[in-house]
């Protein structure tokens, strides 16, 4: 039991900070499936808790905790919708970590890396019906800054990995505000 609660302090302890502090990185995600050669897909990052800015397929949205914006700039259309809970998980993998624990087996590990003290805290779903195998987190144990994500789901394989994430002080914008000759399709219900 004080093994679960500790994981769960680093675990909680990261949470928070990714609450109360804004978050920037450029990332790659590879998606691998066993019979299909992986697949990279680069983009940029800001985030602050629930509120997000990112940029990957040539498209920028932002979520601003209650409208989610995406632009396309080949088009110059600007989306607006209210996005469900799941769309806001599977955009900020770590909300899905918060909605993960209390269905998981936590563990934790420490590593060295490059000198620098890694923590590996993996998520097993006791249930395998919620439709994950595994959602394994690593962060840099010393400021708890994120360094990947990974989430296996079945044969397929998403891996999240930021390059040079950093806490800032500065807060983006969180709503994007288009030209006016740009097209808006509100979809907001």
């Amino acid at each position: 039991m004080k093994l679960l609660f500790i994981i769960l302090t680093v675990l909680s302890s990261f949470l928070s900070n990714m609450e109360t502090k804004t978050m920037q990185s450029d990332f790659t995600i590879t998606v691998s499936e066993e019979v299909n050669a992986p697949m990279n897909y680069p983009g940029t990052i800001t985030m602050h808790g629930q509120l997000f800015r990112l940029t990957m397929f040539g498209l920028e949205s932002a979520y601003d905790g209650k409208t989610l914006y995406t632009y396309n700039a080949d088009v110059d259309e600007l989306t607006l919708s209210n996005p469900t809970e799941v769309e806001l998980r599977e955009a900020n993998p770590f909300l899905y970590a918060q909605a993960l624990v209390p269905v998981c087996n936590v563990t934790e590990r420490a590593i060295t890396n490059n000198q620098s003290p890694i923590t590996i805290i993996t998520l097993t779903p006791k249930d395998q019906s919620i439709g994950i195998n595994r959602f394994v987190l690593k962060l840099r144990t010393a400021d708890l800054i994120p360094l990947s994500v990974e989430l296996k789901e079945g044969k397929k394989t998403t891996v999240l990995r930021l390059k040079e994430p950093k806490f800032i002080t500065t807060q983006p914008e969180y709503v994007l505000r288009p030209d006016k000759d740009t097209y808006v399709n509100d979809m907001r219900l």
